[in-house]
């Protein structure tokens, strides 16, 4: 560190410089910077870092209910039936296996996967853009994802943990009014 008006080092800690016995600021720190030894607030440390994994949880709950939906299309067979071999929906006979109601729980399962990644992608994209109501939000989201073994469980904890203390509304309203 440097005499801010005579340009002489000077050791860290002292307050006047001993040439010019000019008064010695510490340097500041450059905007958008914790200050040094200053702790960032729980909220702004893991905003960003939840808001991602939110995103990555629902692309997750789509992928795995586009395959959960092709696997009961594939255990009912009424689309993916060969045509050549008597069988098909365009053949005389038309043969399927498996119970009829695997197809019928088709549309429902789309309808729940759509409404699930959707809810958990739109958690995402609050909590990354600093949506004033991204709090409530991701708690209420958290707690249902509580629900879902293993992943949605860790991730609703992690959630809850950050945005459900009070603290944390002051914190997230502070962000929120900044961006």
């Amino acid at each position: 560190m440097n005499c801010q008006a005579c340009g002489t080092p000077v050791a860290a800690g002292v307050r006047f410089c001993s040439r010019c016995g000019a008064p010695v600021q510490p340097p500041a720190t450059p905007p958008g910077y914790p200050a040094p030894g200053a702790l960032q607030p729980r909220v702004g440390r893991n905003l960003q870092t939840m808001g991602l994994l939110w995103c990555l949880f629902g692309a997750y709950r789509l992928i795995g209910g586009i395959i959960g939906i092709f696997f009961l299309q594939v255990a009912s067979m009424r689309r993916f039936a060969f045509d050549g071999w008597g069988y098909g929906p365009f053949s005389h006979g038309s043969f399927s296996h498996g119970p009829a109601w695997m197809a019928a729980v088709i549309p429902f399962v789309a309808f729940y996967t759509t409404l699930v990644a959707g809810l958990a992608l739109f958690v995402g994209f609050s909590l990354l853009t600093r949506k004033p109501w991204g709090r409530t939000l991701a708690i209420v989201v958290a707690i249902l994802a509580l629900f879902k073994p293993i992943l949605g469980t860790a991730l609703g904890i992690y959630t809850l943990w950050v945005l459900a203390p009070a603290q944390s509304a002051v914190e997230f309203d502070a962000i929120a009014d900044r961006d």
